[in-house]
């Protein structure tokens, strides 16, 4: 084939993780999920005794905290080698094997909410005073306070936990079918030359110069998607009753409460996301129409969407990636770049370039006690040194609030998240557009922005669309079926591509089969659009060299969740509670769009 997928093994050693890091060996990672295991039940001896004394209270925080480090290592190593080989069935084991392992633990600690409950937050905080292994817990035992309401009893929790592992089978299911069990026909370039089809390839090929390479690609993915549309609907319904269900156990209104409530989001944060993405969807028809006038089209399809508008694209080999930004990220420091620069190049953060098995997309993991670590199929490409530039946003927010933070505070969630990788993108994109100053390199560097609001401000806030209807149909008691869902996507996605894009309404509505995790974590998809939001927010003052904006920032990334999350943003410099921020990130985008109308004539 004209372009094939190298196997895992054909892989060179420094471009994969180093997850020997975590672990030595498999024998030290069986030993300690042994120790997890043996341990677990130490927890019972703790049980209906929180109330003793303070002292107690700490032993048993200090025990659940041992165990949960050692568990969260359990489940990163074993998350390395499932991610980049998920057809090998020992891996598939193991990571099964490190599930089922924080289930038990999650469930082994059931009773300890409630009874914090029955202490009272008047005593606790007596006991914050009193005891000093309990004085970092002040803040974690207000966020319990304000979420008694909806914390069930010992029993219940017990139970609820408990569920968690085996309803985890609905998305592991669809992550097996897309990851490993699809099978896609070679895509064709205008020559007839065959193209091999994986997950770490598409995107390399949906952005192809060559015409027929992206439409052919674009629809054989979509149609290896559409031939298990049963399994995927059946799979993804389950997960949305999953989500009712669990909302109404813990008494919220509806599962979108029971998404942000407790992560103290307003509701409103996501009504006013949507409100104003539909509002400003004319920003994106007027950029479709650029696009189809500037590659001389008659008709704009789907698959020309991301279609490169210069004969002469950057070429950003892995190395020139790393060097470009490390320059973009700093103003925010030499530790900051420092730091990233070891991990880049000594550390071995990252498993770099696509090979058979390995699964969708990109991602950053780790767990207090290790790296951060990322997952990426890298091509080169600047939309592949934009992706890593993404993920290292996520593993510094990471180093920095584990570093800085104790145990409680080290996970943030995604609300905080997308804003730290979103910002590295903002700074290294402003960098390389000062740079890289020819015409073809600021169309090629333009792009990868549109690019990138496409999937952040485009996709996602599309996906958050009918995530809501069909959480809603389902507290309703209506069903969801394959085709429902379909119509449905391809119903949302023609108003975000209005009379310039030639809808392939089937295809187009594939697009819920294709994110095989996002959908599966109750109402997760929206904070992508919240997240870029944020970050240029912030971005801009570091960019402009604000006084204070790059401390407040490095600020940010230290609290982790040691505060409330819209507290943390508001001391960084933006208030989420309001559509401004969604506001000014759209005319960032409009301004894109107009830079590029003057670039491309």
């Amino acid at each position: 084939m004209a372009q094939s997928v190298p196997e895992r093994g054909e892989i060179a050693l420094k471009d994969t993780w180093d997850a020997s890091s975590v672990f030595a060996t498999d024998a030290d990672w069986e030993a300690a999920l042994g120790t997890v295991t043996a341990r677990v039940d130490e927890l019972a001896a703790f049980r209906g005794r929180l109330a003793e004394a303070p002292a107690v209270l700490a032993d048993y925080l200090a025990l659940a905290e041992e165990l949960m480090r050692i568990t969260g290592k359990v489940g990163v190593y074993a998350r390395m080698f499932y991610a980049v080989n998920t057809a090998d069935q020992v891996t598939q084991a193991r990571a099964d094997r490190a599930a089922m392992l924080f289930s038990r633990v999650s469930a082994a600690m059931a009773f300890g909410e409630p009874e914090l409950l029955v202490i009272g937050e008047q005593r606790l905080s007596q006991w914050v005073g009193a005891e000093p292994r309990l004085a970092h817990y002040a803040h974690h035992f207000e966020r319990l306070a304000r979420r008694a309401d909806h914390v069930r009893s010992a029993e219940v929790e017990e139970l609820l936990r408990q569920v968690g592992e085996p309803f985890n089978a609905a998305a592991a299911t669809h992550g097996v079918l897309t990851n490993a069990d699809l099978s896609f026909a070679p895509a064709q370039d205008g020559q007839g030359e065959p193209y091999e089809i994986a997950q770490g390839t598409i995107n390399a090929l949906i952005t192809h110069a060559d015409r027929e390479l992206r439409r052919t690609a674009w629809e054989s993915y979509a149609d290896a998607h559409l031939a298990l549309r049963h399994a995927q609907a059946s799979c993804l319904a389950a997960g949305v009753k999953q989500d009712v269900f669990v909302a109404r156990a813990r008494r919220y209104g509806s599962s979108l409460e029971a998404a942000l409530t407790p992560n103290f989001i307003p509701l409103e944060v996501f009504h006013n996301l949507i409100a104003t993405f539909k509002a400003n969807l004319p920003t994106w028809h007027r950029y479709w129409a650029l696009r189809k006038k500037a590659l001389g089209l008659s008709e704009l399809h789907v698959y020309d969407t991301k279609a490169p508008l210069t004969v002469a694209p950057v070429r950003v080999p892995y190395p020139q990636s790393v060097e470009w930004i490390c320059d973009g990220m700093a103003p925010l420091g030499a530790e900051y770049v420092a730091a990233m620069r070891r991990g880049l190049t000594e550390q071995r953060w990252v498993d770099v370039y696509p090979n058979r098995g390995k699964r969708a997309g990109a991602f950053s993991m780790g767990v207090p006690g290790t790296h951060p670590f990322i997952m990426m199929s890298y091509n080169d490409d600047v939309f592949g040194l934009s992706t890593l530039a993404h993920e290292l946003g996520h593993s510094m927010h990471s180093y920095y609030t584990r570093a800085t933070q104790p145990f409680p505070y080290t996970n943030y969630g995604l609300f905080l998240a997308e804003v730290a990788s979103n910002f590295n993108q903002a700074l290294v994109r402003d960098h390389l557009l000062t740079r890289l100053t020819g015409r073809d390199e600021q169309i090629a560097l333009i792009e990868e922005a549109m690019a990138n609001f496409h999937r952040y401000f485009f996709i996602m806030p599309t996906l958050a669309r009918f995530e809501l209807q069909i959480h809603e149909r389902v507290e309703r008691g209506e069903a969801l079926t394959a085709d429902g869902m379909i119509s449905l996507m391809a119903e949302l996605f023609a108003e975000g591509y209005g009379s310039e894009v030639v809808l392939d309404r089937e295809r187009v509505g594939s697009t819920w089969m294709q994110f095989s995790t996002h959908l599966y974590a109750n109402f997760y998809v929206y904070q992508y659009a919240t997240g870029i939001s944020g970050a240029h927010a912030l971005a801009q003052g570091v960019i402009e060299g604000r006084p204070g904006a790059a401390e407040r920032y490095l600020g940010f990334l230290k609290a982790g969740s040691s505060a409330y999350p819209l507290d943390t943003l508001r001391a960084a410099g933006v208030d989420m509670a309001t559509a401004e921020p969604v506001e000014q990130t759209f005319a960032v985008l409009a301004s894109y769009v107009e830079r590029l109308e003057a670039l491309v004539g």
